[in-house]
């Protein structure tokens, strides 16, 4: 299992509590569960944490009090009975708690109920994914790692897209082998779409079986230590109709991948990154086919910030890691979609995915 070094755990708290200070916050509550993993290590499903300046309080039910002893490391302890909010009302008095800050994520009912205290609640909006945007050494590698396990398992797994098999024996056998390669879960529902139902960028599979001819997306992704990968390749079956103008929509597809790639720098508008492929699809008549956004922050979750669209834009950083997957979807035809991996670099993005992108028809 990959381990977070304790160091790093530390550095984040003192990140949060420099956030606390600033927004003059007594206490801070964390109840998403993918937060809480990134300030404590705690894989469990159910528990929540309060930070102060001189505290952290790390609270779970029963059933995590061993699991709990194991992970977590420098937080007292805390297994609750009875009602959760008057828990938090408790602890709130003990570390002298007058106005307590709660991620905006929460449930609107449970708001309700905090603000029922005499302790002052201010939800707060992004705190920590601010602080998951940028990838620290450590998660980077783990990040290259979830990538091997995926590019390993669609390596064992591809002498079987061919025509006559179903798109999820496909699905079934990539699962499998991502599993058998060390992911302890699979990130999506992984996409295996033929001729027409390639066409949806969201196809699920299905019993449709390949045929010649038809284009083929693969879209899925690995895990290692907690971290997500994604990734998309789309090949073209030997035979049919239509191959000319299909390989020619690939190329476009590649070039705008390509080119995208090589816009991104520290500092560049996240809009601009999109603008750089939907131009060249745009440029070649193709635009209307090219509706979903050109990227998005994969790390804990394989959707997060940065977003890579047309109605989003911000600066991008060193060490953000997010996808980078243009795309071309004609009803009746099929789709195209070839999606990659980036980080952002000193001066350039550097590629985590390494699987060849050169259209290969089998």
């Amino acid at each position: 299992m990959i381990k977070t070094p304790v160091a790093l755990y530390s550095s984040r708290i003192v990140s949060i509590r420099e956030t606390i200070r600033k927004k003059k916050l007594d206490g801070f509550l964390v109840a998403d569960m993918t937060n809480i993993r990134y300030l404590s290590g705690f894989t469990g499903s159910s528990g929540f944490l309060i930070v102060t300046a001189q505290d952290l309080f790390f609270i779970t039910d029963f059933r995590y009090g061993e699991q709990s002893e194991k992970e977590v490391r420098g937080w007292d302890i805390i297994i609750e009975k009875g009602d959760r909010i008057e828990t938090i009302r408790t602890l709130c008095r003990k570390a002298g708690i007058r106005k307590l800050g709660v991620e905006s994520s929460v449930p609107y009912g449970f708001f309700r109920r905090l603000s029922g205290m005499k302790t002052g609640i201010t939800a707060a909006e992004g705190i920590i994914e601010k602080l998951r945007l940028m990838k620290d050494v450590h998660e980077i590698s783990i990040i290259r790692e979830a990538v091997m396990r995926a590019e390993g398992a669609f390596l064992e797994v591809k002498p079987y897209i061919k025509p006559g098999v179903k798109e999820e024996a496909i699905a079934a056998r990539l699962e499998a082998a991502l599993k058998k390669k060390g992911c302890s879960r699979i990130p999506f529902d992984i996409i295996v779409a033929s001729g027409p139902n390639s066409a949806m960028p969201h196809a699920r599979p299905g019993e449709k079986r390949l045929n010649k001819g038809d284009t083929v997306i693969i879209d899925w992704g690995g895990e290692a230590g907690g971290y997500y990968s994604d990734m998309t390749r789309t090949f073209l079956l030997g035979g049919g109709s239509d191959a000319v103008r299909k390989k020619r929509l690939y190329n476009l597809v590649l070039t705008a991948n390509k080119s995208t790639i090589l816009r991104i720098a520290p500092g560049i508008e996240s809009g601009l990154i999109d603008a750089a492929a939907r131009d060249v699809i745009s440029r070649a008549g193709y635009g209307e086919f090219f509706g979903h956004g050109t990227g998005h922050g994969v790390g804990m979750q394989v959707h997060e910030s940065p977003r890579i669209t047309w109605n989003h834009s911000a600066p991008v950083e060193r060490n953000m890691v997010f996808t980078v997957e243009p795309g071309i979807y004609i009803p009746g035809l099929g789709g195209i979609r070839i999606e990659d991996m980036v980080v952002v670099e000193e001066k350039k993005a550097g590629v985590l995915t390494s699987l060849p992108k050169k259209l290969e028809i089998l």
